[in-house]
Order: structure tokens, then sequence, then C-alpha cells
């Protein structure tokens, strides 16, 4: 089944959104001069979630993405709810008490986000209620806790995961009279998701990290070349600081158990994540939402079984990783990705390839053909390639569309193949996950004037 290059691009840019950020009288005050985004999917439906904003009362902003297993659902929950968590956990304390007596008293409500989004973003119209009460009931407990003190950015991060997650938890345990938001709540909490999320401010770059999608900055050198730095680490069983966490929580008698395969209790990935409430509520409790539940919810395998070994739960948390970076003017863009694209390439590559489309340049670096017996013709072939790569850096007007296209359609030698693009693309649902994950990639891309001038004022 072969696709024509018109046909790869249309579905190459299907869900390709991009946001400049408005210049104030000419002079740009942002360090994000704005961001690309994009998704591929595996999954039908995509299990991927991500998300954009600007927070309208504090500064900053705020690009996640998610990536959900078991189902969509709490990745669609997390995306919708986590960035109103982390803005109401960043609010001065009159912003608070502002919001709440708006509410009491039905006025209009400040904004609190401005949300970009693709026009395919969805959101739950239906739960919007359920998930402000909830959210109300938060900023009235940071009301009554008010200490005065402003919020750390970091705190606030750790804080606003943590209570999500706990929200997911308590309305799936309270379940609600509409069957049809009760079904909803039961799925969120029953299906996971892990999440990786920056907040921007001037030249603070925080990144909250729970699970294994990754944060990663490019950095250009003085010689033009790029490298990359990592922003976030993977909570699964590559690292070994989070295996020690995990068998650290639990009596020594489960240490062969917790970790089986290389996932948590023999069957889950990522050793953080929202939702997931098979690896964190008490077995009585899951028997108890399981029965009182829907009929939908009892026709689930998933929900019905218990993981094996399960004797001191809970063995999974939401709570993030955070890590706090001084922006340089050297820091050019942020790379935020699902494990879907850090599977297919190194950061290394992401780093220069992602440099040298914004920079519009390519190093003509010597061929290398890497110990291949190459004849004359295949030589001629991969430098009229390369000549032809040169013309095509122009053909994505996204940055996000561009690395996908590399991640999904690179040959041995590095350049993107078109027939094996087209092969790749082509594959029916069934066998496309056997190959590649769901894709979702956010590029952003730094104002260095700006964090220059921040830097000299420091």
């Amino acid at each position: 089944f072969y696709l024509t290059p018109p046909q790869v691009n249309s579905i190459l840019k299907a869900n390709e959104y991009s946001f400049k950020v408005p210049e104030f009288d000419g002079k740009n005050v942002s360090s994000v001069l704005g961001f690309d985004s994009n998704q591929l999917p595996a999954n039908a439906p995509i299990e991927d979630r991500r998300s954009a904003a600007t927070c309208l009362q504090t500064r900053g902003m705020l690009l996640g993405v998610f990536d959900g297993h078991a189902g969509c659902a709490c990745a669609q929950a997390v995306s919708e709810r986590l960035f109103y968590y982390i803005a109401v956990s960043l609010l001065p304390h009159e912003t608070l008490l502002e919001i709440e007596n708006a509410v009491e008293s039905g006025r209009a409500l400040l904004p609190i986000l401005q949300w970009h989004k693709h026009p395919n973003d969805y959101f739950s119209k239906e739960a919007s209620k359920l998930y402000f009460n909830s959210l109300r009931t938060y900023w009235q407990e940071l009301i009554d806790l008010n200490s005065g003190e402003t919020t750390d950015v970091r705190e606030a991060l750790i804080n606003a995961f943590k209570r999500l997650d706990n929200d997911i938890s308590l309305e799936a345990q309270v379940g609600d009279p509409n069957s049809f938001l009760n079904y909803l709540v039961l799925r969120v909490a029953f299906s996971g998701s892990t999440a990786c999320v920056a907040h921007v401010d001037g030249v603070d770059l925080h990144i909250a990290n729970t699970g294994d999608s990754r944060a990663m900055l490019g950095v250009q050198e003085e010689d033009g070349s790029w490298s990359a730095v990592n922003l976030s680490y993977d909570h699964n069983a590559q690292n070994e600081n989070e295996v020690e966490r995990v068998k650290m929580e639990h009596p020594k008698s489960e240490e062969k158990s917790l970790v089986k395969q290389d996932r948590l209790l023999g069957l889950l990935m990522p050793f953080r994540a929202f939702g997931d409430v098979k690896f964190k509520w008490s077995i009585e409790l899951q028997k108890r939402v399981v029965e009182s539940g829907p009929d939908q919810l009892n026709e689930n395998e998933y929900t019905k079984f218990i993981p094996p070994n399960y004797h001191t739960p809970p063995y999974l948390t939401a709570e993030p990783e955070v890590i706090h970076h001084k922006l340089r003017p050297q820091d050019k863009f942020l790379v935020l990705a699902t494990d879907g694209l850090w599977e297919t390439m190194h950061r290394q590559d992401v780093a220069r390839i992602v440099g040298e489309y914004l920079t519009g340049v390519h190093h003509q670096q010597p061929i290398a053909v890497g110990g291949y017996k190459v004849t004359l013709g295949q030589m001629h072939g991969l430098l009229t390639e390369r000549r032809a790569r040169i013309s095509s850096v122009f053909e994505d007007q996204n940055a996000a569309t561009h690395l996908i296209r590399h991640a999904v359609g690179n040959n041995e030698f590095g350049a993107v193949d078109h027939e094996r693009l087209s092969k790749m693309l082509s594959l029916p649902e069934e066998l496309a996950r056997m190959y590649r994950d769901d894709m979702t990639i956010i590029v952003v891309q730094f104002n260095s004037h700006v964090i220059g001038a921040y830097q000299n004022e420091e």
C-alpha cells in the first residue's frame, strides 16, 4: 500500500498546531517565542494528550504531554485539569479570595488560563461541573491554609499533581448519581497516565515529571553544533534510583515481586502515574467500587483482576520529580515528548534535527556510511538525497512535524526515506502498535535576546 508524498504529508500534518507569543510594543517580554506541537497516533483512538496554556493571573506558560495507558480516559482528564490545579496553586491569597467571592455571589470569574488548543483537542463538557467543584474545594482549602508566604513553583507543581490524583481517586470512590458521569469517573481512575509538564517564567524553567515521557533542552554550542541536556528522569525499571525508591517503600519480603520483567508488580511500565487505582487502592476498596459500579465496569476484565503479590498498597504515586533550570542565551529550545519519540530516536539526534530545522542550516558533515560497503551508485544516491533534504527542510512549517517525519521515516543513514515513511504510515492499526507507539511532541522555542537581557539585569 503505497502513499504518495502529499498523502504522507496530510497524515503527518493532521494534528499539528503552532502558537507564536504576541509581541508587545515591538518589545517581546516573554522568554518564549512560541511553540509547535503535533501527535501521530498508533492506537485508535490515540491514548496520548497534550496541553498548552498561558497563566493569566500569574506570569508564565504551561506546556505538557500526557501518555495514557489502559485507555485514554485518564490522560484526557489530566490534560484538561492539571493546569488549573497548578495555576490555582500558584495564585496569591488575594486572588484566590477574589475568585471564591465571585463564585459565591454568582459573578463572572477571573479567567485563570488562556488555552492554546488544536481543534481536535477534546474537552469534556459533561464533567466540567464535577471538575469545577473539585477544583473549588481545593482553592477553598488553600484559602484556609493561607500562610501569607508566596508559593514556591516547585512546591506548587508537586501539590497540584498530588491533589489532582487524589481528586481522581476520590471522585471514583464517591461515584455520581448520573450514570454517564459515574462510568466516566471510574474509567478515569482505572486507566492511567504519565505527565511531563514545563512551567516557563522568564529565565526560570521548571519541569515536573511523573512517568516516562521526557523533557530535553536543545543547546547551541559556540561552534554552532547542537547538544542535548536532559531535564527529566524516566520513572521505570531502567532508573536504578526509582527501583530503589519503590523497594524502600515496601517490606523486604516483597523485594522479589515488586519489579518483575522490568514492570511494577510484573504489569506496569511506568513507576509513577496518575489514576491506575488498581495499584493504589486496597483490595477491599477495589472490590466495593467495582461491585457497586455500573455494569460496563464489571464487564471490563481489567478492573476485575487484582495485581499479583498485592500486599501493601499503594505501589504507585503521581508525585512528580521537579527539575529547575535557569535559562541561558545558548538554550534555544525545549522538547517535551511521550516515550513514542524516545523509543525511536536518541536525544542527541533530536537536538541536532530540531536545531538545524530551527536555524534552517544543515551542516555539511562528511557523509558517514558507518562501515557499510557502498557502491558509487549508492553514494550518488546518498548525495542526491542530501540535496533533496536541504530543500525539504522547508516543507514542514512545524518543528514537531519535522521531528515525527524523522522518527518514523529515518533509514540507517539518518536520512528520511520516503518509502519507509509510506510503509510505516500505512500499517493497519493492529500492526502499527507493534512498530511504534503514539507520539506526542511539543517544541518550545526560546527568545535568546530576552533571556540575555534578564541575565544582564541580574
